[in-house]
């Protein structure tokens, strides 16, 4: 009597479906396959690079390069030419100093009007041999505890190298508004003058452009006025400090 041979059983899985089966559908997707399967759906989809012009990068770089390069040579330049005028000319500020201060009239009424007359006389000197300050009208101001006591002009003037030039200015006040309570009472006040302008610096055939100068005179004192008799301020200590910028890459040939 012949054996009978019977096929072995598949195993099964805890659902019932045969591993084998399971193997095979996981290695073989299903026919056809979706376009996901055929290109993988987790790679990353292409997406086109924007086009740069290096052409019009490479020019712009050169135009900043370029541009650059050529404001410090010129800032190299502008050094070296305030370096030389320095050097040739050692230029020094003009001084000033203040002459004499006279008061001839100082009246405040009770509703703090004041009319005042002051006679100013201003020393000013070049102490350059080659250069000339060519100057604009000087207005002046005459101010104590900073309430405005006057005010006044020197006229326009040409101050040549080593020369001494005396300035003389009537300095008024018509009748303003002021600050009585600074001023009710005193019978000597500290007083502060100061001047300002615009002057054009000349060395040569060369010119500047005008340039601001300030001129602050302190350490001045004065008894006010009694009467019609005018008093003279006590100037011994009087101070005037000079302002005085000058840009040297704003000359001109003139």
């Amino acid at each position: 009597m012949t054996d009978r041979v019977f096929p072995s059983k598949p195993s099964t899985t805890t659902n019932g479906v045969p591993s084998a089966t399971k193997t095979t559908a996981a290695t073989n997707p299903p026919f056809p396959a979706t376009k996901a399967q055929v290109y993988n759906a987790n790679r990353p989809a292409y997406r086109p690079q924007p086009y740069h012009d290096r052409r019009r990068r490479s020019f712009c770089c050169s135009c900043f390069l370029w541009t650059t390069l050529f404001l410090i040579i010129l800032i190299v330049l502008a050094a070296a030419a305030g370096g030389v005028l320095y050097l040739l000319y050692r230029p020094h500020r003009p001084s000033y100093t203040l002459t004499s201060l006279k008061i001839t009239q100082f009246n405040l009424t009770r509703s703090s009007h004041l009319s005042s007359k002051f006679t100013l006389v201003v020393t000013s000197r070049n102490p350059n041999k080659k250069i000339t300050f060519i100057y604009n009208p000087i207005k002046v101001i005459i101010t104590s505890n900073g309430v405005n006591l006057g005010d006044g002009e020197f006229p326009a003037f040409t101050h040549g190298g080593k020369n001494t030039t005396v300035l003389k200015a009537a300095l008024t006040s018509g009748g303003e508004s002021v600050d009585g309570a600074v001023l009710k009472g005193k019978k000597s006040l500290p007083l502060r003058i100061e001047l300002d302008t615009k002057v054009k610096v000349k060395i040569g055939g060369m010119k500047s452009k005008k340039v601001g100068i300030r001129v602050n005179c302190s350490g001045i004192k004065a008894n006010l006025p009694t009467g019609k008799s005018p008093t003279v301020a006590a100037t011994a200590n009087a101070k005037c400090d000079v302002d005085l910028r000058i840009k040297i890459w704003k000359w001109t040939v003139g």
